[in-house]
């Protein structure tokens, strides 16, 4: 075995030593095969492992996952491995496993050359190691990398004895993953909007009433997103942005929402009155004052911004991985910017739902304001328009 090293200093690389990095492109340039088992991963380094798999051409790509499972996985990571892990799959190439039957913390990487183990590394480095962040570019690993037949083998065994079904499953197949919310920062720093400790929200939350209202979101499928007869994306709750420039020099906002809500809901006993504001407080802690406007009080929407309901919402889905912020609306001429009915099942959450409590709190005039709260859930079937 020859060691693999770190290159930070004051402990840089010397002459004839080699980093782990270095050592796993250039062995996964000579192979065409590759399977690993590592305790973690990070998105990047999902990415960038897809890189290296296309450039060299690998015929066959295997990764098991080992912490996951146990500990819950953050929710943009897990929808990077399912997408990365499906393409793999139709592509015929291989797959992403998650270790269940117990945590394994182990980091192995075995490189095949027509089916047979020809190198193999060992030692501290989770798959972060082949593209480096800002959370580990100083964080120093060590590992070795032999070419010895005998402990290739049994590697290479170990490996795809945690891919057995007896310790694993492959990730789209897993339905039970405890994924971990990520923080929405798109609210940050927004004047009109405050952050309540989570016990506080707790508090508000033993004080629902049974007044609750289920407002479906409305956006197009995938294969809707070029429909432009205006049934599709300009009138959706959250495509708006889509619609035509309100200046023929600059377009809308990717966050503007015009979050539409239908009369048999906005008629129901007990919906909010109209332009009379109240605060909601978000599932994630977030508070802000909102009111219902526009003819037959159909338009919900934040007081004095129409950015910031989408802020939280299209938020949560850039923080889950699921879409990223467009700058320039117009120029997004594959609409990859559009929220899809694909992206809330992936998420989980297609619903908003408003529920009155009985406590009121003080805005900034003085005056006493009801509060509701606000949650982004998935649709249930026992839950009606008004509980």
């Amino acid at each position: 075995m020859n060691l693999l090293y770190s290159n930070i200093l004051p402990l840089g690389i010397e002459e004839n030593q080699k980093t782990v990095c270095d050592c796993f492109n250039s062995e996964a340039a000579a192979s065409d095969a590759i399977e690993i088992a590592v305790g973690y991963v990070s998105k990047a380094s999902l990415e960038e492992l897809d890189h290296i798999v296309r450039f060299n051409n690998i015929q066959h790509i295997l990764l098991v996952i080992g912490m996951y499972y146990v500990e819950g996985m953050p929710e943009s990571m897990y929808h990077a491995a399912i997408d990365l892990n499906q393409k793999w799959v139709n592509d015929g190439i291989g797959e992403i496993r998650m270790i269940r039957a117990f945590k394994y913390h182990g980091k192995l990487y075995a490189f095949y050359k027509n089916k047979q183990a020809k190198s193999a590394i060992i030692g501290s480095a989770n798959l972060g190691v082949i593209k480096k962040e800002a959370s580990n570019l100083r964080q120093y690993e060590v590992s070795a990398v032999t070419f010895d037949p005998f402990e290739c083998g049994e590697i290479a065994a170990l490996i795809r004895k945690l891919a057995s079904p007896a310790c694993s499953s492959r990730i789209d197949e897993i339905t039970d993953m405890t994924l971990i919310r990520e923080v929405n920062v798109s609210l940050t720093g927004v004047d009109t909007v405050d952050q309540l400790p989570q016990t506080q929200v707790e508090l508000f939350e033993k004080h629902k009433t049974n007044i609750s209202f289920n407002l479906p979101i409305k956006v197009p499928a995938f294969a809707e997103r070029h429909m432009d007869d205006g049934k599709h994306y300009t009138k959706s709750n959250l495509n708006v942005s889509y619609a035509a420039p309100r200046s023929a020099r600059k377009s809308r906002d990717w966050y503007e929402t015009q979050f539409t809500v239908s009369k048999k809901i906005t008629l129901l006993q007990g919906y909010p009155e109209k332009n009379v504001p109240f605060y909601v407080i978000t599932d994630d802690s977030y508070t802000f004052k909102a009111h219902t406007t526009s003819d037959g009080n159909k338009q919900f929407s934040a007081v004095g911004d129409e950015l910031i309901l989408g802020r939280w919402i299209k938020g949560r889905l850039a923080a889950a991985g699921l879409v990223t912020p467009v700058n320039d609306t117009q120029l997004d001429v594959n609409r990859t910017g559009m929220i899809t009915k694909e992206m809330l099942a992936a998420y989980g959450c297609d619903t908003l739902v408003l529920t009155k409590t009985n406590q009121k709190m003080e805005d900034e005039e003085g005056n006493m304001l009801d509060v509701w709260i606000l949650s982004f859930e998935a649709a249930s079937s026992d839950k009606g328009d008004e509980a």
